[in-house]
């Protein structure tokens, strides 16, 4: 009887230990405990900025930082970083600052921690106007303030409205930076935001001074400094005494002035003294010694803790025998356990390999898909070369003046489907990486002007100004992929004109960023249009995307020129951004690296000058062509349009009959389709090559040229002309082919 008793005492004793280890255990990762400590230590660190005690503030966010990571509170993490952010900026260590604030900015992007995600990005453009980067401080300062508004986070708006407009009068844009501030003051004063306020009232009398109203300037800048004097705000109001004595000092009053420079002089002195105070390293070296005696404390206390558990080591022992039962049961546990792990462990073997034949299907969907879009474009081309050459024709040929609007109506309808065509053909070429880089030397600030002066017509027409800055600093002559920035930009452009009549737009290019002979640049297209609402802004590079069904049906379009242009982009790999607001226009901004040319003379620009009509001195009654088309409304167009140009032709429809003519006939000129009956155009033209090398062979197709072109390099093509084509176009290459023939044989 005794000993039951004693198993029971033992039992319970156990039960005991185990139940306070786990209490205890249960306590330090309980995860409010944890969240607790973290915004205790988190609050402290602030007071400690506040109190200039900079040290103490890094050494409490520090352990914070611990604590989130260890626990992976991810927001915690993210709002820390931020805090640190702001540390590194007032200790001036700006290149630490931007480190911690971009892990900040990805934390809270992963967590949706839009609050502290418009703060950091605030701070981000407090650092960068530390560095005189006033461009990247006001790209940060819009990011935040979009954040503040949409969390309807006013204090912090009126703050950022504030140092937005700081900015602008760091760029002498004193009519911005007027209206920013004087929407900082107008919130400030209606929430009672008193120490925004004072400091907005001041720089307020700044650009009044600037803007030569004496009068005004004293009246905010007084206003400002009793506010900061009342409140007790030293900085705002050490400023206020530097601002009004320049400010007396531009009427004359030089008594005033110099007593408020004096004033202004004092306070600094006094302020620099106490944060260089906290930062000298006689306060470091006190601040370590305390951490570490505060550690041997900490180490010592650990120690006596682990002497009075020695004392625990023979209880332990007794009650071994008692674990060993519950070890029993556990193991039971385990067991049911693991036989329901394996269920689980095969279940999501069977799950993985469903994912990978869904993945197969995905790949093989989208080759399908790319195979389909090539088919369908090369078959809509073909009929649209009858569509637009019809309708060139007939409005060639003195129609009756009800018809003329028709047929206009008709030729619009083909150019725009074929518009659409091709911005299918490019995004799927996007989509399909098969889109390369072609490098290139070329003047720059050429290649905008002339994309202006081509679009300038259609600007004229919306009675719009474009407006061209290009930084003085920056050189001209660059190498990059010329064709795809042109497309970009004729992109952006053109969408400006279309959205904005009376109005204007301004293009900007200045560098961002330079190392070696490697250049980043920003482009900037800025309109003051009709303006996008802040619900579509998010969608507006995705392909077929507009503003709204009203817009489409009234400006039309077939929304991929934006989703061409982000592609084109990332390809260049650069990054694009936007900014709009609803009935004030929008700005598109990107950024690219270029590589400087360091030759004066771009080789661009040393190309042969082509022929823009028929030469004078060109006799075309000898000329013979022969027109390889199996389609006969093709075949019909294409003689009457060779016809018009005084130009003789014959017709075949096969690759072999083309074969069997040029052997048995000479021709100046093969127009060879690619598709047809038989051996394809590449094919007749690979065996003409075996026995006429110079015959000069346009491919005129309807395929992709871009996909086929080693392909018709291979062939032995002289050139391409791709289906349907322009007239002016068409008949510029082949006046050029026969000029440069007749010039050979002269």
């Amino acid at each position: 009887m005794s000993q039951i008793k004693q198993y029971i005492s033992i039992c319970i004793v156990l039960m005991l230990v185990s139940f306070s280890l786990s209490s205890q255990n249960s306590i330090e990762d309980d995860p409010e405990i944890i969240q607790n400590n973290i915004d205790y230590r988190v609050e402290q660190s602030q007071k400690d900025i506040a109190n200039f005690k900079y040290f103490e503030a890094q050494k409490t966010l520090d352990e914070a930082l611990e604590l989130a990571q260890d626990a992976n509170l991810k927001k915690s993490i993210g709002l820390i970083y931020s805090i640190k952010g702001r540390l590194h900026l007032i200790i001036e260590e700006e290149e630490d600052a931007i480190q911690v604030l971009n892990k900040a900015v990805e934390m809270q992007r992963i967590t949706n921690d839009n609050k502290n995600l418009g703060r950091s990005f605030k701070t981000f453009g407090d650092v960068y106007m530390s560095k005189k980067n006033t461009y990247q401080a006001l790209d940060s300062y819009r990011a935040a303030k979009s954040k503040f508004q949409e969390e309807e986070l006013k204090k912090e708006l009126a703050e950022t409205l504030l140092a937005e407009g700081n900015a602008y009068l760091e760029l002498k844009n004193f009519r911005k930076s007027r209206e920013l501030i004087e929407q900082a003051v107008a919130l400030s004063r209606k929430e009672e935001f008193n120490d925004i306020l004072s400091s907005a009232l001041i720089y307020h009398g700044k650009v009044y001074h600037a803007l030569s109203d004496p009068a005004k300037a004293l009246d905010f800048a007084k206003e400002g400094l009793d506010i900061a004097k009342t409140n007790g705000y030293s900085s705002t109001t050490n400023r206020g005494y530097l601002v009004l004595s320049n400010i007396y000092e531009s009427t004359q009053n030089h008594q005033l002035a110099n007593d408020y420079l004096k004033k202004h002089v004092t306070l600094s002195d006094s302020l620099r003294a106490v944060k260089k105070a906290n930062l000298s390293p006689e306060k470091r070296i006190q601040f370590l010694i305390n951490d570490q005696i505060e550690h041997n404390k900490r180490q010592k206390a650990e120690l006596d803790e682990a002497n009075s558990k020695n004392d625990l080591s023979t209880l332990i022992s007794i009650l071994s025998v008692a674990l060993i039962t519950i070890l029993s049961l556990l193991t039971l546990s385990l067991y049911k356990n693991n036989n329901i792990r394996l269920k689980t462990n095969n279940m999501l073997h069977k799950k993985n390999n469903e994912l990978i034949i869904a993945k197969e299907k995905a790949e093989l969907a989208s080759k399908t898909k790319a195979n389909f879009l090539s088919t369908v474009t090369h078959e809509l081309r073909t009929p649209l070369y009858a569509v637009t050459g019809l309708s060139n024709m007939l409005l060639d040929e003195d129609p009756k003046p009800e018809q003329i609007q028709h047929l206009k109506s008709l030729k619009f309808s083909g150019d725009y489907l074929l518009t659409f065509i091709n911005d299918i053909l490019q995004i799927n070429k996007i989509e399909a990486n098969k889109v390369e880089i072609e490098p290139e030397p070329f003047n720059l600030k050429k290649k905008i002007n002339n994309i202006i002066l081509a679009l300038n017509n259609q600007a004229l027409d919306n009675n719009i100004t474009i407006h061209f800055e290009y930084d003085k600093d920056l050189p001209e002559n660059f190498i990059a992929d010329q064709l795809k920035i042109s497309q970009i930009l004729i992109n952006l452009i053109g969408n400006s004109i279309k959205f904005t009549k009376d109005g204007d737009i301004w293009i900007r290019v200045y560098k961002i960023a330079e190392e070696n002979n490697n250049y980043t640049l920003r482009f900037e297209v800025e309109d003051n249009g009709i303006g996008i609402t802040k619900e579509k802004q998010d969608n507006m590079f995705e392909s077929f995307s507009q503003g709204s069904i009203q817009i489409n049906r009234k400006y039309g379009g077939t929304g991929l020129g934006l989703s061409i242009v982000k592609g084109l982009i990332e390809i260049l790999k650069g990054n694009i951004y936007m900014q709009s607001e609803l009935g004030k226009g929008t700005t598109f901004f990107f950024e690219i690296p270029l590589e400087y040319n360091e030759a004066s003379e771009i080789a661009s620009n040393k190309k042969v000058k082509k022929l823009d009509t028929k030469p004078a001195n060109l006799d075309l009654s000898s000329v013979k062509i022969l027109v390889v088309e199996d389609n006969k409304i093709n075949q019909m167009i294409t003689k009457k349009i060779l016809n018009k140009m005084d130009l003789f032709c014959e017709i075949v429809d096969n690759g072999e009959g083309a074969v069997d003519m040029v052997k048995a006939n000479k021709y100046d000129i093969i127009l060879m389709d690619i598709h047809m009956p038989g051996i394809s155009g590449i094919e007749a033209t690979k065996i003409i090559r075996t026995f006429d090398k110079e015959l000069t062979i346009f491919a005129l197709t309807a395929v992709t040229i871009e996909d086929k072109m080693h392909e018709f390099e291979e062939a032995g093509f002289t050139d391409i002309i791709p289906k349907p084509f322009k007239q002016e176009e068409f008949e510029k290459k082949l006046f050029n082919a026969l000029s440069s023939k007749n010039n050979a044989t002269a």
